[in-house]
């Protein structure tokens, strides 16, 4: 080998980089992984192969937390030794709790906080639509006890996402991450 060849770091594969992500975890859910929760949409490098990109999807266009994950994930992936990160946010197609994994879901619950009770595709419709049709209304079982008496008590929890509910059984309130 000559004495002047040199050699490229060795860069993380994709897999090793989204594990590093899962431990950014949402500014306000702090419970749950920015992986778990469906908003990591692409890791991949560059087509020069001198940055990561990261592409996103906020749970909401407006989210006021996309900022600081942005930033939390630049940090996370610096700490690591990638000095150049890319950023992207897209915005289409639109977040859904569809894309919580089931380990965000456990998470949520562990936390106090009912995950989505449907889909929000497919053959299940918000709890909020089912309310306004009249149809039969799917209700979240309570995280505390598992109870499915429970009722909502207003459509608007701590966040936007989320939905304020109590349980009939052990008459604890939660919040329930709405299907959307």
């Amino acid at each position: 080998m000559p004495i002047n060849e040199t050699f490229a770091p060795a860069r993380p594969n994709i897999d090793q980089i989204r594990d590093w992500l899962r431990a950014v975890t949402d500014p306000e859910i702090p419970v749950v992984s920015i992986v778990d929760l469906g908003i990591v949409r692409d890791v991949a490098w560059s087509e020069d192969n001198n940055s990561c990109v990261v592409t996103i999807t906020p749970t909401y266009s407006g989210c006021p937390a996309t900022a600081v994950i942005q930033s939390r994930i630049r940090d996370e992936l610096e700490e690591h030794g990638i000095a150049r990160v890319e950023l992207r946010v897209q915005l289409s197609p639109a977040w859904t709790t569809d894309w919580l994994s089931p380990q965000g879901r456990e998470s949520l619950r562990a936390f106090g906080i009912a995950p989505p009770a449907g889909r929000a595709s497919g053959q299940f419709t918000t709890i909020l639509a089912e309310i306004a049709s009249g149809a039969p209304q799917a209700t979240p079982p309570c995280p505390h006890c598992g109870s499915t008496h429970t009722t909502p008590i207003s459509q608007f929890g701590s966040t936007l996402c989320k939905a304020l509910y109590r349980c009939q059984d052990c008459l604890e309130p939660f919040d329930y991450f709405k299907c959307h």
